[in-house]
């Protein structure tokens, strides 16, 4: 009677390895930053909307520190594995791609509407799981206290902090909770 290790949770894993592997490559070999980052100066009529996506795999920039770099990671892949898992069980592989990618994308397109600067990391999409997890049983007709709590917590930190200097895009924290909103109100039945 051996253990088995399992790939529980395919979608969570596979995105928590690629970035793993984009992260360590970019620090060890060449910075892929460039390459997947979304940039602050996108260019609308170019074929680079893959970047809406791939921006949530980066988190290491060449002016980041590597400390800097792997303390990004750790913060929003620790949210990712002990939310996600739980989620795609919940919610299939399927829907849970399908979630983190609008997140992404809607996170990127705005920031790239209505701001001036670049983005990268997968906080959007830890928060969303956030939030989302905060819906795990939920009923209709029914506001969940967990997600007033949540909400309070996670999305009131961010806003109070929105108005710091730091290089984080809150408004990314932000949408990703509001995506999480969303998609309880809206799935988690």
């Amino acid at each position: 009677m051996g253990v088995k290790v399992t790939y529980n949770s395919p979608v969570i894993l596979t995105f928590t390895i690629v970035s793993f592997t984009v992260m360590v490559f970019s620090v060890a070999f060449k910075d892929l930053t460039p390459y997947l980052a979304l940039h602050a100066n996108f260019e609308w009529a170019s074929a680079d909307y893959y970047r809406l996506l791939t921006y949530t795999c980066v988190h290491s920039f060449k002016d980041f520190k590597l400390q800097t770099d792997f303390t990004h990671f750790i913060s929003n892949f620790t949210i990712i594995l002990l939310i996600g898992p739980v989620l795609e069980e919940k919610f299939g592989s399927k829907k849970i791609f399908l979630m983190m990618a609008f997140t992404a994308i809607v996170t990127g397109l705005l920031n790239t509407v209505f701001f001036s600067n670049g983005i990268i990391g997968a906080s959007g999409v830890a928060l969303m799981m956030v939030i989302l997890g905060s819906f795990t049983n939920y009923s209709t007709g029914d506001l969940p206290l967990t997600f007033i709590f949540i909400s309070l917590l996670f999305m009131g930190n961010e806003l109070v902090s929105s108005f710091s200097s730091q290089q984080i895009s809150h408004f990314a924290h932000v949408m990703g909770g509001i995506s999480g909103g969303i998609f309880g109100f809206r799935y988690a039945r």
